[in-house]
C-alpha cells in the first residue's frame, strides 16, 4: 500500500505493530489477489484467537488494503484510545435495536467509500473444542444484502499458538507459524434483491460460514465437522451440514 494513501495515525500504527508481527510470526499468505485493490469489500475471517485481528490486519495490509475493523462503541469513548481508533478509520458498533441500525449505516458508508470492512461473523472466538468455525451471526449477510459488496472468506491457523483462548496461554516464541488464505467471493447471487428476513439472512450466513469452514479444512487438513453451535439450555448442539 502506498504510504501517501495513509494518514499519520495509520502510518504510526503500521510502524508500531508490523515490526513486532514480523518477528513474532513466520507467515504463509495465499489468495491476496481476491482482496481487490479498489472498491468496498466485506472480509469475513474465522475467529480462533484474540491474536486474530493482528494477524488478519497484517495480511490485509500486505495485500494492499487498509483493514477497517468493527469495535464496541464503548472503546471509542475511552480517552486517547478512541481518538486514535477514529483516526485509524476503525468503525464503532452500537448494540440495541435502534443503535444497531445506525451502526449498519456506518458500515454501508465505509463500503461506499471503498473500504475493506472486516467482520468476524461468529461474533466471538469459536467455542468449538478443536477451534473449527461455528455457526455465525447475520451481520455480514445483512451488510452484503444491503450493499451488494463482495464477501471475501478468509481462513487462518496459527494465531492460537500466539494466544490460545482455551487455556489463556500466550506464546511469545519468535517466528510462530501462521497461515492465512483468502478465497474468491462467496456466491450469494441467489439472494440478490431479497428481503432481509430472518430465514434469508440465516441461509446466507450458513453459506458464508460453510465456505470459511471449507477453507480452514484446506489448510488444516482432515474432514471438517458440521458447523458447531452452543448447546441450548435443554438440548444438544445444533449443526449445519
Amino acid at each position: 500500500m502506498a504510504p501517501r494513501r495513509l494518514g499519520f495515525w495509520q502510518r504510526f500504527a503500521v510502524v508500531l505493530v508490523k515490526p513486532v508481527l514480523t518477528v513474532w510470526t513466520r507467515r504463509t499468505w495465499r489468495g491476496m489477489e481476491h482482496l481487490r485493490r479498489d472498491g468496498g469489500i466485506i472480509i469475513v475471517p474465522n475467529h480462533i484467537s484474540h491474536a486474530d485481528p493482528l494477524v488478519s490486519a497484517h495480511f490485509i495490509y500486505d495485500a494492499g488494503r487498509w483493514p477497517q475493523f468493527l469495535g464496541k462503541a464503548s472503546v471509542f469513548k475511552v480517552p486517547v484510545i478512541g481518538w486514535i481508533l477514529h483516526r485509524c478509520r476503525q468503525i464503532p458498533v452500537e448494540r440495541g435495536s435502534v443503535e444497531a441500525v445506525k451502526s449498519l449505516d456506518k458500515l454501508i458508508a465505509a463500503l461506499d467509500e471503498g473500504g475493506a470492512v472486516v467482520i468476524y461473523p461468529e461474533g466471538t472466538t469459536t467455542r468449538e473444542p478443536e477451534l473449527w468455525p461455528m455457526k455465525g451471526k447475520t451481520g455480514a449477510a445483512r451488510l452484503a444484502l444491503a450493499t451488494g459488496a463482495p464477501v471475501i472468506p478468509v481462513a487462518m491457523i496459527g494465531p492460537e499458538r500466539m494466544f490460545d483462548p482455551r487455556t489463556a496461554r500466550i506464546g511469545l516464541r519468535p517466528r510462530t507459524p501462521v497461515t492465512v488464505v483468502a478465497g474468491p467471493p462467496v456466491d450469494l447471487g441467489r439472494w440478490a434483491g431479497a428481503m432481509p428476513t430472518r430465514a434469508i439472512l440465516e441461509e446466507m450466513t450458513d453459506t458464508i460460514m460453510l465456505r470459511i469452514r471449507d477453507l480452514v479444512a484446506e489448510i488444516r487438513g482432515g474432514t471438517p465437522p458440521p458447523l458447531w453451535q452452543r448447546p441450548a439450555r435443554t438440548g444438544a448442539p445444533e449443526v449445519s451440514e
